[in-house]
């Protein structure tokens, strides 16, 4: 049974453990820091398709297969999917995992996905609802740049407050089964809008979520920055960072010595050209797999909070002169020894 711990968060009392995760990535994510550590690199970033939109449907499918290997299962063994992506309609993902004929919720956090799947997935096994599920998502720099920015032939000039979206999914397999990692505990973010309406500015409109979602479970918890070996959100970047820094100084609490950024991890500005730093779904969901995750398994990492953080704008609310909302999503994960 699933006890609500006040406002925002579950504290699950049969915490559902971690059994596998898969992470595939294209070519720039494989020469940046973590290059060595992703399941699969990409040669082509098309992944031998024709469109971007399919090649990142390729990405979801051979990260679902791969997840899904990794724990000795099937996919008949799996009872649910909960997957998204920053396409209209989701459709990387319903093209990509169609023919596995899993029962499928389909998501849409934006970059915080991720998050959103992992807390999903972990109620459904914990509430005793599955044995087994899946939890994934993907992102793609083509095909994100073509669906909310410009053209990639248009060759604009990027302003150095801008992140690269990552290529790459990244999925897990959640169950009952016991493995050296769990997640026993989440809080589910609210909508913050601080009214940046800059685009190319994701760090500044995801900010204030996280800063939200990191108070509201420090609370809910009882709990401090200390508490954590690590606080990794997902797609602030440089710029992200610096602000959530600074709010959550200002409700009292110093996570400076605990903060890392998915988005920073994955590359190396100066050599890459990559901006603020990385984003998109795919960000937080191959770095969580192919960075953090080991860590917790070997015990080197005891208890960290996972924060992957989505700015929910489209074409037309940009077009229409909204602004850039936010919203982040924690997952608490712990060695399981």
């Amino acid at each position: 049974m699933d006890v609500q711990v006040g406002k925002q968060s579950l504290q699950f009392q049969k915490a559902p453990y971690i059994l596998s995760s898969a992470s595939i990535v294209g070519k720039k994510e494989g020469e940046g820091p973590l290059g060595n550590c992703f399941d699969v690199v990409g040669d082509d970033d098309k992944f031998g398709q024709n469109t971007w939109e399919e090649a990142e449907s390729t990405l979801q499918k051979e990260a679902f297969g791969m997840a899904v290997g990794k724990a000795e299962l099937k996919k008949e063994d799996i009872r649910y999917l909960f997957s998204g992506d920053l396409l209209g309609q989701n459709i990387a993902t319903s093209f990509g995992l169609m023919d596995y004929q899993v029962p499928l919720f389909g998501l849409y956090g934006a970059c915080s996905t991720c998050g959103e799947a992992l807390s999903l997935g972990a109620m459904c096994v914990a509430g005793g609802y599955a044995d087994y599920v899946v939890s994934m998502t993907s992102s793609h720099f083509a095909s994100a740049e073509k669906q909310f920015r410009f053209p990639l032939e248009y060759a604009n000039q990027r302003p150095l407050s801008a992140t690269w979206t990552v290529t790459g999914s990244g999925a897990y397999v959640l169950g009952t089964r016991r493995s050296k990692a769990r997640i026993t505990g989440i809080t589910t973010g609210k909508i913050m809008d601080y009214g940046v309406k800059d685009s190319m500015n994701m760090g500044a409109a995801m900010a204030p979520a996280a800063a939200d979602t990191i108070c509201s479970n420090f609370r809910d918890f009882h709990r401090t920055p200390e508490d954590y070996d690590k606080i990794i959100t997902g797609d602030l970047g440089t710029v992200g960072q610096e602000i959530l820094i600074d709010l959550l100084k200002h409700e009292g609490y110093d996570i400076s010595g605990v903060h890392t950024d998915c988005g920073i991890e994955i590359y190396d500005p100066k050599k890459q050209g990559t901006g603020a730093g990385g984003s998109g779904c795919g960000c937080s969901a191959v770095t969580l797999a192919a960075h953090f995750l080991p860590q917790v398994e070997k015990g080197k990492l005891g208890r960290i909070l996972f924060v992957p953080t989505g700015a929910l704008l489209s074409t037309v609310s940009f077009n229409e002169g909204k602004s850039v909302p936010g919203i982040a999503h924690a997952v608490v994960i712990e060695h399981a020894g």
